[in-house]
């Protein structure tokens, strides 16, 4: 497979997205992440999901050239209406006055409505750890899981995601990951790509378990954990599109395909300063809790592959599908 660094990915999938209508101001953050998310290993998120938003774009699913409005209704709570934008942008307009709230009151909150999919939620909330702030994330899709007991899916995937800072411009723990056993781009990748999924991903639509790709997206995805998957979709949906005034998942329009309008989703990240909430002690028992895992031979610590595979990418390059940029190269 070809071998290209991260500025080349991003320089690919900026040049895609303003050809399709995106303006450059909001192709710029998500191609930032696209190279990210490549580095990271998450090929799923990445150059593989472009021609999408490009279909998006021109299709009016989101708008390119929309301008996120930034309002603070109260001193530790940051709104930001994405206008039926991509989400990154919104979150790159949000996560500064996010930051500088958290660090002035110790904790603040980001709102964001009318949205669209944004990508790999754990790159967002491993910008603030960065920033020297714990963060927690949430974002709501359309409707994937059907509730315990019932057939007809009522909430998305809905991720969440943890980031620790450890207090050196960096991620000490990063979790981001879906009420679903699986993240649903990784079906939909397995049912452009012709291939049969493992069982326990997907639900035909008769709700009985598939390998079929094609019939689990018809039908819905397996919730991870059972009934604790569904609980925690719910937790995610009630902060994320209920607290925020996003569409709820039932209502949004898919991600994948042109059929519908934009899905206006919604995002939500807290921010805890962890100096304010613990003093010293707080940074203590974050690096030990971090350290206590890391010290068990074998055992993975959530964030470390990631921050393995990134580094590796910034030194050697990522190898992309030949298939994914064909598919680019004919936008």
């Amino acid at each position: 497979m070809p071998v290209l660094t991260l500025p080349e990915i991003e320089a690919l999938a900026f040049d895609a997205l303003t050809a399709a209508g995106t303006t450059e101001a909001n192709a710029r953050p998500l191609a930032r992440a696209t190279a990210r998310t490549e580095a990271e290993g998450i090929a799923s998120h990445g150059l593989a999901y472009i021609p999408t938003y490009c279909e998006h774009v021109r299709c009016g699913k989101v708008d390119g050239a929309a301008t996120p409005v930034v309002t603070r209704p109260a001193p530790s709570m940051i709104r930001v209406d994405a206008a039926t934008g991509f989400a990154h942008p919104a979150i790159e307009a949000g996560l500064p006055p996010l930051i500088e709230a958290a660090c002035e009151t110790g904790v603040a909150a980001l709102a964001i409505r009318e949205s669209y999919n944004c990508g790999v939620l754990g790159l967002h909330t491993a910008r603030i750890a960065e920033a020297g702030l714990t963060a927690l994330g949430f974002t709501n899709a359309p409707a994937s899981i059907a509730p315990s007991g019932g057939s007809t899916p009522v909430v998305g995937t809905n991720p969440i995601s943890l980031a620790v800072p450890d207090g050196a411009g960096g991620a000490a723990i990063l979790i981001d990951q879906s009420a679903s056993a699986i993240a649903k781009s990784e079906v939909m990748k397995h049912a452009r790509e012709g291939k049969p999924i493992p069982e326990g991903w997907a639900l035909d639509p008769e709700g009985r378990p598939t390998t079929d790709a094609e019939l689990g997206l018809k039908g819905s995805m397996a919730p991870a954990g059972g009934y604790k998957g569904v609980g925690l979709a719910l937790i995610v949906e009630t902060m994320a599109a209920a607290m925020t005034g996003a569409v709820l998942g039932r209502d949004a329009s898919p991600f994948s395909g042109p059929a519908g309008g934009p899905p206006r989703t919604g995002q939500f990240f807290l921010a805890i300063d962890p100096g304010a909430s613990g003093g010293d002690a707080a940074w203590t028992r974050l690096r030990a809790l971090a350290e206590a895992v890391r010290a068990q031979p074998g055992a993975r610590l959530p964030g470390d592959g990631r921050a393995a595979r990134r580094a590796a990418a910034e030194r050697d390059g990522v190898e992309v599908a030949q298939a994914t940029l064909d598919r680019i190269a004919a936008l």
